[in-house]
Formats: structure tokens, C-alpha cells, sequence
């Protein structure tokens, strides 16, 4: 994985989410809370999972408090170079997002440089639903998810929508996007 300081991690980040996520048209609800500026880009250092899943309890504190935040990603890019390292940490703040109660009012959506659905080919482009710079955990507000499904007609063909989307690119072609991704130092 490229060494990167926070702020690129942060840049390359929202790059991805805007060429990728937005550009792409893969989530329909992204577009207005990164134009209303409302995300807040978190960069976990390099730490034990122990301190991540503490890092990521803050996350659903500051969501608390700060609704002026509508969503959160929370960015790892010096660990979890492993998908299934990453799966560990993934089931273990699904856990903590039950433990701490906030499960129905937060959700975890997963990204991966690395990510693989089940049964599913490494290098087929439907993956990149959820290929990421780097590992990451977007939390949501369940609310704000309930709000915008409900003024949306089609949800249920979304992710068939993003399938074909990015089959049709082609795996070699979103490859290279991410790569270039990558590459994007901040200025």
C-alpha cells in the first residue's frame, strides 16, 4: 500500500468519492451531503484493531452531537492491507454497533482496496461497488437513509444498476481509476 500522510488519505479519499461513488452514480444519496459539505473524513493512524474500534465508537459520539455531520467515513490507510483482517475488524464494529446500542440509528457500509463479494471472481469490475483507496467503514445515520429511500422510486435496482455499470467498464478500466486515484498527492 502507498505510504501517505492523513491529509492525502483524506484527498484521495474524497477524489474517489467524487470520481467514483458520485461520477459513477453508484450511490444516488451521495451527491448532496458531499456538496453541502456534511461528511467528516476520519484517518485512523496506525493501531491496534482495539484502538480502531475505540476510534470508531468516537465516530458515533461526534455523529451524536454534530448534526450538522451527516455521514462519516472512517479511512485506514496504513492498516488492514489483508480483506480478511478487514472482515475481522468489520464483524467486530457490526458487534460494537449492537453493544453500544446505536444499532438502527448508525449502519456500517464496508470499502475495501481489496473487496470481494461472496462467490464472486477477484477481477470482476461489480466489485468495485465497494473497492476503496483504502480500507474504510462509512457510518450512516439510518434516519437519513430511511428519508432518502423513501423519496427514491427504484432503490431495488441500484445495485443491479451498479453491476452493470461497472461490468461494463470493465475491471482493467476501474483498476486503472483507482490506481490514478492513488497517485494524487495533496498540493
Amino acid at each position: 500500500m502507498v505510504s501517505t500522510t492523513h491529509q492525502n488519505a483524506i484527498q484521495q479519499t474524497k477524489l474517489w468519492v467524487e470520481q467514483v461513488v458520485i461520477g459513477l452514480k453508484l450511490c444516488p444519496f451521495a451527491a448532496k451531503p458531499v456538496k453541502d459539505d456534511r461528511v467528516s473524513y476520519i484517518v485512523a493512524g496506525d493501531a491496534p484493531m482495539e484502538q480502531h474500534l475505540q476510534q470508531l465508537a468516537d465516530c458515533f459520539k461526534q455523529l451524536d452531537s454534530a448534526i450538522d455531520i451527516e455521514t462519516s467515513l472512517l479511512i485506514f490507510p496504513g492498516s488492514y492491507p489483508s480483506f480478511d483482517d478487514y472482515l475481522e475488524l468489520l464483524h467486530l464494529s457490526n458487534l460494537l454497533l449492537d453493544d453500544l446500542r446505536y444499532s438502527g440509528i448508525y449502519q456500517l457500509a464496508s470499502f475495501h482496496p481489496a473487496y470481494c463479494f461472496e462467490n464472486s471472481d477477484e477481477d470482476d469490475a461489480a466489485n468495485f461497488t465497494n473497492r476503496s483507496p483504502y480500507p474504510m467503514l462509512h457510518i450512516i445515520r439510518e434516519s437519513s437513509l430511511e428519508k432518502a429511500i423513501a423519496g427514491f422510486d427504484g432503490i431495488e435496482q441500484v445495485p443491479l444498476s451498479n453491476v452493470k455499470t461497472l461490468r461494463e467498464l470493465g475491471y482493467k478500466e476501474m483498476e486503472s481509476s483507482l490506481r490514478e486515484i492513488l497517485q494524487t498527492e495533496d498540493d
